[in-house]
């Protein structure tokens, strides 16, 4: 009886030390290297973007800067325009029409198809056709054709 009892508290010490231990290291780790806004994530140099065109080259383009104010509200309309749901997570909606942006001047393939995939999350799928007028949105707010 002693035997079991000692065994199951020395097995218990170590689960704790084990757990302890490692979740300790992660947390201090990430926190010293993770950015602690958006804005300190997105202040680099230049956000570059790699989109590949139907030759299978990989085109590096840069990301357009983020929004602000009257521009962001816009962005915001023209997504919203869409499909009022993508806009619940407006920053989740910025970093999917700034991306886009990037396929946009970048060549992609099929834009329309993008954005529609880009823009479907949090149970929202959207169709070409939608894609379709996330990309004239856009190209009149955010990224105007060069």
């Amino acid at each position: 009886m002693r035997i079991r009892t000692t065994t199951a508290a020395i097995a218990a010490v170590l689960a704790f030390a084990v757990v302890g231990c490692s979740s300790g290291n992660d947390s201090d780790s990430k926190a010293d290297t993770a950015p602690s806004s958006a804005a300190e994530a997105s202040s680099g140099a230049d956000d570059r973007v790699t989109t590949a065109d139907d030759s299978g080259a990989g085109k590096e383009t840069v990301l357009p800067p983020e929004p602000t104010g009257a521009e962001r509200d816009a962005v915001l309309a023209a997504v919203r325009d869409v499909n009022g749901n993508l806009t619940h997570d407006e920053d989740k909606a910025i970093d999917a029409a700034r991306n886009q942006c990037a396929a946009l001047d970048g060549g992609a393939a099929n834009a329309d198809h993008t954005a529609a995939q880009r823009f479907s999350y949090d149970g929202i799928t959207l169709t070409d056709d939608d894609g379709s007028h996330i990309n004239i949105g856009l190209r009149k707010t955010l990224c105007p054709a060069s």
